[in-house]
């Protein structure tokens, strides 16, 4: 029995060495196993790799092209947009320059109108003061007895025994023409409003065909402006326009009149006064300022067309 134990004793151990010997061969097949199916793997994705490279190589070359493709027809396109910008630059340049001769011609056009009318004016206050002296000189004198009455021999003798004609009131005498109106325009300049108004109205009385007479008149309505008469200023502005078309205060005349009516609230009158004054005098500082009123309003600078009928 005690020898039993003895021999398990050197069994185990016997065992236990085969065990470890049988399963060493095992551990290391199974290693070099995994090792080889890693190093599959391995190749497996660095040709995975490989091939996708040469798919982003390719794709790459194939973006390049496009890109560059795609710059050039960019670039062939602003070629073909700045020639084009420059043509409508051209055309538009000369579109502009035959608008400017245009509107040069319409305003000689108005100019020459304007001073036909003014002309035309003259000439009819010419002809009413012809035939005014002519009346005059047609009626007897005054004092002069009719005829077939003998004259009165108490009535005072002149030289050479004729009857000299009773004494009239004293004529006014016209004062000087320029002086008066430099006058006024000083007043004016230094608000004495009522003497320039008397002073301007003695331009416009005593020589009503000098062109100064139409600067007198404007004046007038300026004065009226600034003491916020508008009715008056209107009136005085009409008698500018009217009666001294060409007048170079014609056109300031014309664009006071429209701020004037629009300053008296009736608007669609004051808008077509500044469109008329563009019209007429389209190259002027007082149609420039007439346009920036109406942008500033909002309201289209030529007038639309009537509606058919």
């Amino acid at each position: 029995m005690s020898r039993i134990p003895a021999l398990r004793k050197r069994f185990i151990p016997a065992v236990a060495l085969a065990v470890i010997l049988a399963a060493g061969p095992v551990k290391a097949h199974a290693t070099s196993k995994e090792m080889i199916e890693l190093q599959t793997q391995v190749q497996q994705l660095l040709d995975m790799v490989q091939r996708l490279q040469s798919t982003i190589d390719t794709r790459f070359g194939v973006l390049q092209h496009l890109v560059e493709q795609t710059a050039d027809n960019a670039n062939q396109m602003s070629v073909t947009v700045t020639a084009l910008q420059q043509k409508i630059n051209a055309q538009s340049e000369a579109a502009g320059g035959k608008m400017d001769t245009v509107s040069g011609q319409v305003q000689s056009l108005n100019d020459s109108v304007d001073e036909l009318k003014s002309r035309i004016a003259k000439l009819d206050k010419s002809v009413q003061d012809m035939q005014t002296q002519l009346q005059n000189i047609q009626s007897p004198p005054a004092g002069a007895a009719p005829s077939g009455q003998a004259a009165d021999p108490n009535a005072p003798q002149g030289a050479g025994g004729v009857p000299s004609a009773p004494a009239g009131p004293a004529a006014s005498v016209a004062p000087p023409l320029r002086e008066t109106f430099q006058a006024g325009l000083r007043d004016y300049n230094a608000a004495h409003y009522a003497v320039a108004t008397s002073e301007f109205q003695d331009v416009l009385h005593f020589y009503p065909m000098d062109d100064l007479a139409g600067t007198a008149q404007f004046y007038l309505g300026e004065i009226a402006f600034r003491q916020l008469d508008y009715a008056n200023a209107i009136k005085a502005y009409n008698a500018v326009l009217e009666s001294f078309p060409g007048n170079p205060k014609a056109p300031a005349a014309q664009l006071r009149k429209g701020t004037a009516l629009l300053q008296t609230n009736k608007k669609d009158a004051g808008i077509h006064e500044l469109r008329q004054l563009i019209q007429r005098h389209p190259q002027t500082p007082e149609a420039d300022q007439a346009r920036t009123k109406l942008n500033g309003m909002g309201v289209r600078i030529t007038a639309p067309p009537a509606p058919s009928r």
